[in-house]
């Protein structure tokens, strides 16, 4: 059987024989999960009842991860919380970008605890794995991790064995992804004319020049090409209960997705992402004060990672076919710079495999009845190996062809983490104590060894892509190389920490920790850090005068400050130099020299975050509904990145000084809001919604400096980072109009008197009569003023519907797909549409041309970025219990659900949720994998 037939059958497979995992619960059920939830939450190094917690902290729950077909748990809960910022990218087995309360490093990212263990990464994790996460967002929640948290931080629990009798689940879901919302290109007939009228638009009057329909009968989609229809398909199965002392939980899982890039011609390995999962949690119970336990998990990943072909795709005239018919090869594009885009992605083959093993070992020992010492270590071993190989490229002309090269990369990471603590809980009278002493160490290991040789022949088959097999040998191992991006790393963290928790008949509430980390990352003489945090909290409704009210069940305020810090930044400890054959002279022979090629900063020290928040909670009518609002405020001091050193000169970085150059602030206001009831014993319904407001301003800049950076066009930079502004700010030119006539242009004085009509009329913000670079201006942030989410569940006797909605709005776009014209690339049809064709035709788009004088970094290439999305529907039917006692299951239920189907916005590209990892562009689309729409139907089925 084919492994795609195999792929088909086995939801079918499993329907007949009838399983269930973790399946949605039934009304009964999903009430007493998520009381038991919603009572203690998960902090750091511990857990606390949720009424006594005084931090900010975002609860999930299994049920919100369960049935979405994400490879990341964190895809699923985007617009589920508030305060918390999720971008997601299209392409299979990616990590989403997650900004918790804004931007507060520039490098840095939000790290997950996952039993444990510290990790940036968490795309190795199986969503059904998942008993519950804790998003820590205020400064004082996170303080206790100290160093590894200043871009906040998730604590996630998998799941444990529970019960006396064995309970084993089966979870499906077979699918198809589509990519939605394509732009609209010019075709042929569009093309041939705007490329002709562009000729006459810069006085081309040769007539060779021009085209003819007659010359190019093709009409190509150059996105059909490229795109398809694809299936994703998951299947899981596990089981868990009690033995004895022993404690069990163990699962095993598939996951593939065959991504939206048409692969399965030429050599191409597509955009397909496979994983399989094993896990297994081990609780036993050696005596009554000891318990000891294990948490083990394998995964092995395959990512085939094809060359993105969607901007060539963009830019690829309609007027060429994808081969040549009188040769049978690729069509080459003769006078053009843009690549055969279906050649692109045929002819080049990557993959990356990768498998990682995280095991965490801890034992807890109780005793003096108040005591409780816990010891975890946690190893996470991590294998990646990747290769890339572009055979010859027959679509580019003799001259230009060259032979096949392999680049190979693999690399070893050895990370653990050794924490141990001490814990003292007991109460005197009204007064509760809870005493947290511990010492942590971390360390962190990256070695990648490098390969490349060329005319390495390829058979069909990966053991034929060996470097041995080529020759032009060149190994780098255990080196730093900055031409081929190759990297070691070692560094390690070591921590003594404490927290106190009080609270007096739960009424005053107080929280104070303090951490000192000391990291080989700093020099010796800002090596150690110290972290404190407070925070307080007031339940009002345990105050006497609240005892007779029968509105709040609970009514609490709370205010918490904290700081923390963040070591892991970009740095280099020697200097650059740059060896010059000749480069020294004495007499008339010339001597190798060498100079300084780069000015650096020895002594990058820490980042610092500092802030606080003041919150309110309530809950009314009988726990039914429950509102969490907070305003918070903080700080990101000595963040680490470039700027212009103008004063330095004949450095070759002198636009890219790094040093501890910025200071941010993020403040703003989040607010959440749920409903539950039941108005029957078989009819429930839950309402929820969130929302959250942000400002972001850099506050200041290392000696009043500022930095060009992102996309640039002809020496343009889009983006400045300058104090003022928000973080990714764009810069350009502010267009007020086009010119109608070329005398209106002339008397304009625009680009020295030699604008013409239809040109971009830029604004004149000195007033001094001239457009010049004085004349450019900040266009807009990528950062959203608000995101929000809302949805609505319910369940109707055996039915169960949930939708959820989620957006953002204020934010905007850079649109360099756009700007980034070179020669002779393809328009949308929008701009076909809506172009100055001459006096009166247009006030807001230009002439057709490629002057370099009129596309430049500009309003019109600054769109909005707000947009409202259907994120999921979900419908299922949990089968009658007649029928289920009769095939001996606890539970069967079947679903289907769709995943972006819908999103409205303005946007002019694919879609207005640009995933960029690095923070400074993460506004500008420029070759985004674009976001599908997935449909699937799925069982949940337990016995």
């Amino acid at each position: 059987m084919k492994q795609r037939d195999l792929k088909y059958s086995c939801l079918i497979a499993v329907l007949y024989f009838g399983m269930n995992v973790n399946a949605q619960t039934t009304p009964k059920d999903t009430a007493v999960k998520e009381q038991k939830i919603e009572e203690v939450v998960l902090i750091g190094y511990g857990s606390q009842k949720k009424e006594n917690v005084t931090g900010s902290i975002g609860i999930v729950s299994a049920k919100d991860l369960a049935d979405k077909p994400n490879a990341n748990p964190i895809s699923s809960i985007q617009g589920k919380l508030s305060g918390v910022q999720i971008l997601n990218s299209g392409a299979p087995g990616s990590s989403p970008r997650v900004d918790i309360r804004g931007v507060g490093s520039l490098t840095g990212k939000t790290v997950f605890v996952v039993d444990g263990m510290i990790t940036d990464d968490i795309s190795f994790l199986n969503p059904q794995d998942i008993e519950s996460m804790s998003v820590l967002k205020d400064p004082s929640s996170l303080a206790i991790y100290g160093a590894r948290a200043s871009n906040g931080a998730v604590i996630i629990k998998t799941k444990a064995g529970k019960g006396k009798k064995p309970v084993f689940s089966f979870n499906s879901y077979l699918g198809f992804k589509k990519v939605t919302n394509i732009p609209e290109m010019a075709n042929s007939d569009q093309y041939i004319e705007l490329y002709n009228e562009k000729l006459r638009n810069e006085n081309v009057t040769d007539p060779t020049k021009f085209l003819s329909r007659s010359n190019f009968p093709a009409d190509t989609n150059w996105f059909k090409e490229i795109f398809r229809t694809s299936i994703i398909n998951s299947n899981d199965f596990s089981a868990s209960g009690n033995l004895g002392k022993l404690n069990y939980y163990g699962s095993i899982g598939n996951l593939q997705d065959e991504g939206n890039l048409a692969a399965g011609r030429g050599i191409n390995s597509g955009s397909g992402f496979n994983r399989l999962n094993t896990k297994l949690n081990l609780t036993y119970k050696i005596t009554d004060n000891i318990t000891i336990g294990n948490n083990f998990s394998f995964s092995k990943m395959r990512t085939d990672a094809a060359q993105n072909p969607l901007l060539d795709a963009y830019n690829a005239p309609p007027i060429f076919s994808t081969m040549n018919a009188a040769t049978g090869d690729y069509q080459f594009f003769n006078g053009y710079s843009i690549p055969n885009p279906r050649a692109k992605l045929d002819l080049f083959r990557s993959q990356i495999r990768q498998e990682r093993l995280l095991n965490n070992v801890w034992g807890e020992y109780n005793f003096l009845k108040d005591f409780t010492l816990r010891v975890s270590y946690t190893s996470d071993n991590i294998n990646t190996s990747k290769y890339e190989y572009t055979p010859v490229q027959t679509y580019v002309p003799p001259t230009d062809q060259k032979v096949t090269k392999l680049i190979t990369r693999d690399s070893r990471d050895r990370n653990y983490v050794w924490d141990n603590t001490l814990t003292w809980k007991k109460s005197f009278g009204s007064h509760n104590f809870e005493v947290l002493a511990g010492f942590s160490r971390t360390r962190n290991s990256y070695a990648e060894t490098y390969a490349e040789a060329q005319n390495v022949p390829y058979d069909g088959t990966n053991e034929s892509l060996s470097i041995s097999n080529g020759t032009n040998v060149v190994i780098y191992d255990g080196i730093d190389r900055k031409d081929v991006n190759l990297n070691q790393d070692h560094y390690r963290i070591q921590s003594l920490f404490g927290r106190l928790n009080y609270d007096y008949k739960g009424k005053y509430l107080l929280n104070a920790s303090i951490r000192r980390d000391g990291t080989s990352q700093i020099s010796a003489d800002d090596r150690n850090k110290i972290f404190p945090a407070v925070s307080v909290g007031w339940v009002v409704t345990k105050e006497d005068f609240m005892s007779e009210q029968n509105t709040f069940n609970l009514l609490k305020l709370r205010a918490s400050y904290g700081k923390l810090g963040n070591p892991n930044v970009q740095r280099k400890y020697t200097l650059n130099v740059s060896s010059i054959a000749g480069g020294a002279y004495y007499g008339n022979t010339g001597y190798p020299a060498q100079t300084i090629d780069e000015i650096i900063d020895p002594n990058i020290g820490w980042e610092t975050t500092s802030g606080g928040d003041i919150g309110l909670e309530m809950a009314l009518f009988s726990n039914k509904l429950k509102i969490d609002a907070t305003y918070f405020n903080k700080d990101s001091k000595d963040v680490v990145y470039g700027i212009v050193q103008g004063t330095v000169s004949g450095a070759s970085n002198w636009n890219d000084f790094v040093t501890n150059a910025y200071s941010f602030n993020n403040r703003g206001f989040e607010a959440s809001v749920n409903y539950n009831t039941k108005i029957n014993e078989n009819i429930g319904i839950g309402i929820y919604g969130n929302y959250t407001a942000l400002k972001n301003e850099i506050t200041s800049v290392y000696r009043d400096s500022y930095l060009a950076a992102g996309a640039s066009l002809f020496g343009n930079s889009v983006i400045r980072l300058q104090e003022g502004q928000a973080v990714g700010s764009y810069y350009g030119y502010q267009v007020t109009g086009i010119f109608q006539t070329d005398a209106e242009a002339v008397a304009s004085g625009q680009n020295g008197g030699l604008a013409k009509a239809g040109w971009f009329k830029f604004a004149d913000l000195d007033g001094n009569g001239v457009i010049d670079t004085r004349d450019k201006t900040f266009l807009g942030s990528p950062i959203p003023k608000g995101t929000y989410g809302f949805g609505v569940n319910m369940n109707i006797y055996d039915f169960d519907f949930a939708i959820d909605f989620q957006g953002v709005f204020g934010n905007k776009i850079y649109n360099f797909n756009r700007e980034q014209r070179f020669g002779n690339e393809n328009w949308d049809l929008d701009f076909y549409n809506n172009r100055w064709r001459g006096e009166g035709s247009s006030n807001s788009y230009a002439l057709t041309t490629n002057n370099q004088s009129v596309i430049l970094p500009s309003s019109f290439y600054v769109e909005s970025g707000s947009y409202i999305r259907i994120r999921n529907i979900q419908i299922g039917y949990n089968l009658p219990k007649a029928f289920t006692n009769a095939m001996s299951i606890t539970k069967l239920r079947l679903y289907v659900s769709a995943q972006n189907p819908w999103t409205s916005f303005k946007y002019k590209g694919f879609s207005p949720e640009i995933m960029n990892t690095d923070r400074v562009q993460m506004g500008v689309d420029q070759n985004i994998y674009p976001i599908s729409a997935i449909y699937t139907f799925g069982m949940n089925l337990t016995f």
